[in-house]
């Protein structure tokens, strides 16, 4: 549900407009205007190429497509896998890590075990793995940038239109039969621009501001992880500590799955003494 968000929402919005404009008795069709189309799209685009850079503009379908179609970051999965390493670290020893370090898919996770297998200092640690989570904070940020700039500059060109469409019907004030649809008309541009705006490029920035942030916390959690294994912290608290990155409801569902197999051997201890 949570990667079709995006689809339901642009879909539930333009159902919305389409269907109150149609009650309005306003034709929903009306809004290809190619002229409007034009200045507000138009200009648009040639607004956020000058108010950022064509590798961000290139990058624009990319991050559409994730935005759309965005990944899930299991933070309750992300918990048992480092208590996983935890306790393999403190039944073994942390260069006991090393064998399963070309499995982990996750490069930020092998990066920082892989430091703390070669014995790295934990502020070093810290330090080169912190500089790994601003530096993504930074590279979203760009990516954000040509959907902010889009979602202001859009009405500003849609109002530009209707200023052009307003000029034309000033000068046909001869022809008063074509001013209603004339007047109709300039509108459109304005009507495209703030739709643009509100429905597509402030929504879709605002994905992808939400979706960095979650990035951010599961980099964060595995962060605390790391150095919670280099130094040696028991499995049940670093558990513990990690889960308060976790929802509540997500939380005790995690701790709930975390004590069953510990219930298993406690139940079975009398009847083993028994046997004894």
């Amino acid at each position: 549900m949570n990667k079709a968000s995006s689809i339901i929402g642009l879909v539930v919005a333009m159902a919305g407009i389409g269907i109150g404009a149609t009650m309005e008795g306003a034709p929903v069709m009306v809004v290809l205007n190619p002229a409007a189309l034009i200045i507000v799209l138009g200009g648009t685009l040639g607004a956020t190429i000058c108010g950022t850079s064509m590798d961000r503009i290139k990058a624009i379908p990319k991050l559409w497509m994730k935005a759309l179609n965005s990944e899930v970051f299991d933070l309750r999965g992300r918990v048992t896998e480092l208590v996983a390493y935890a306790e393999k670290a403190r039944r073994d020893g942390l260069l006991a890590l090393d064998d399963g370090l070309s499995e982990v898919e996750d490069q930020f996770m092998r990066r920082g075990l892989q430091l703390v297998v070669d014995g790295t200092d934990p502020d070093v640690v810290a330090e080169v793995l912190d500089a790994e989570v601003e530096s993504m904070t930074r590279r979203h940020s760009g990516g954000v940038q040509p959907f902010d700039k889009a979602g202001g500059f859009a009405p500003t060109m849609g109002i530009i239109g209707t200023v052009f469409g307003l000029v034309h019907v000033l000068q046909n004030l001869d022809k008063p039969e074509t001013l209603g649809p004339a007047i109709s008309a300039a509108f459109i541009a304005t009507l495209l621009g703030v739709a643009t705006a509100n429905v597509v490029f402030l929504p879709l920035a605002n994905r992808l501001k939400q979706l960095s942030a979650a990035e951010k916390e599961y980099r964060m959690l595995t962060l605390e992880g790391i150095l919670g294994i280099q130094v040696g912290d028991n499995p049940r608290v670093l558990s513990d500590k990690l889960l308060t990155f976790v929802p509540p409801a997500e939380r005790e569902l995690a701790a709930e799955k975390k004590d069953t197999p510990a219930a298993a051997p406690a139940a079975a201890e009398p009847a083993a003494a028994q046997a004894a």
